[in-house]
């Protein structure tokens, strides 16, 4: 016997190609997407300076990180536009969808004169880029885990979390090369066009990703199973309290996640660092971030969903502040480092990287992507890509470096909040 399919011989083989096939469709799509959405995040300081009106910098830094989190507003919209598309025609034809859509987004990125040169237009079509992604994007994450999950009920915790192994190959790819462009170019040519060439890198590799999900194969138990021709009603009627305690449940990994990508900003301007030295704790991130998510995602598989997040959230809970303290009181690139690689394995490794299995066990296989695009979505829109704009408004506020570590930390708790609804709901 093969698992859970019962083929034997040949039939085994092909399944478990197919089954191949589909993880590398699913995650280079992922892959693309995060990686050009991460750019934005690394490159913001300088994106400020090109897009948005001259004068007070700070300012200028909070209106680009709050382009970045602008594409977080429409992510709604996308969740259930695409979502919706997934539970009526297949996966597959919505993730083909999404990286088509993202690519558009990352090609008007890429060849956007500046505000110098175009004046408010800039900005306003730099807001039409992110739009599209965040549009993109909000259907993705839905789609693609329960492309995943559906792979083989008995591993979901594992073949889900790929997603975010997958996800941080692209931090690890986008800091790489935020890095080398600022290590190699002038500041002057890093800001004029280096900025440029990683966005190009993406443009590169959206299509392979598009050509490959158009080739993969859909998921075996969404093909066997009764479609519902109004996801969005059903979800709506029978899973509201689903979508909202797996929205909370997601809260504190998408929160730690963005605190990660706006370390490099934090790194320049709180902590004193060169623009080259900023990145590098999102580097040793990115490689944690690349090759733990599934180690995680099996033990969840083995001992439970709940297990493994309430476990790793508790540990978040009592490290966050105090290592923003640490930072404070010992500004260096190997105390960055320390504390990204800690964020790293703790809130997104340990933590974040069972969030698909779970969402994926609290909705019927009918309405899962819908389920899951929503309450993702929502719990992104909340704490994810306005994490970078409500820390630096929050400190800019205050005045106190350390008040990231306060914001993170209430957010960790209305997470361990939801995975208590969460197990009353039936999920282990």
């Amino acid at each position: 016997m093969s698992g859970a399919t019962g083929l034997t011989g040949a039939g085994a083989g092909a399944r478990r190609g197919s089954v191949l096939k589909t993880a590398i469709a699913a995650n280079i799509g992922a892959v693309f997407e995060w990686y050009d959405l991460l750019l934005y995040a690394l490159f913001a300081v300088t994106l400020s300076k090109q897009f948005f009106p001259p004068g007070d910098p700070n300012t200028a830094v909070l209106l680009s990180l709050g382009t970045f989190a602008v594409a977080w507003l429409v992510r709604p919209i996308g969740a259930v536009v695409i979502g919706t598309y997934a539970d009526r025609a297949g996966r597959k034809p919505a993730l083909v969808l999404s990286v088509g859509l993202m690519m558009v987004g990352t090609l008007i990125t890429t060849v956007l004169p500046g505000y110098a040169t175009i004046g408010l237009a800039a900005p306003v079509l730099l807001v039409l880029a992110r739009l599209i992604q965040g549009f993109s994007a909000g259907g993705e994450f839905g789609s693609a885990t329960a492309l995943m999950a559906e792979q083989d009920p008995r591993r979901r915790g594992f073949f889900a979390s790929l997603q975010w192994a997958a996800s941080g190959f692209a931090v690890f790819l986008a800091s790489m090369f935020a890095y080398v462009i600022n290590q190699t170019l002038e500041p002057a040519q890093v800001a004029s066009w280096g900025w440029r060439i990683p966005f190009v890198f993406g443009l590169l590799i959206g299509p392979v990703g598009w050509y490959i999900r158009r080739a993969m194969d859909e998921s075996p138990e969404f093909a066997t199973a009764e479609h519902s021709a109004t996801p969005l009603r059903e979800a709506m009627t029978h899973d509201i309290w689903r979508i909202l305690a797996g929205a909370g449940a997601v809260a504190a990994g998408a929160a730690g996640s963005f605190t990660n990508a706006y370390m490099p900003t934090f790194a320049i301007t709180k902590l004193g660092l060169g623009a080259s030295a900023a990145v590098v704790g999102t580097i040793v991130a990115g490689v944690i971030n690349s090759t733990l998510p599934m180690w995680f995602g099996h033990l969840s598989d083995r001992f439970g969903r709940l297990a493994v997040m309430g476990t790793f959230g508790v540990l978040g809970l009592l490290m966050i502040y105090p290592m923003f303290v640490w930072m404070i009181a010992s500004p260096s690139v190997w105390t960055l480092v320390a504390c990204q690689a800690l964020l790293a394995l703790v809130m997104y490794c340990g933590y974040y990287a069972t969030v698909p299995a779970l969402l994926s066990d609290l909705f019927h296989t009918r309405r899962r992507t819908t389920g899951v695009s929503i309450s993702y979505v929502l719990g992104q829109l909340l704490f994810g890509g306005v994490t970078p704009l409500v820390v630096g408004w929050i400190v800019a506020t205050t005045g106190d470096p350390t008040s990231p570590g306060i914001y993170l930390s209430g957010v960790v708790v209305v997470s361990l909040l939801s995975l208590v609804a969460c197990r009353r709901l039936g999920v282990r």
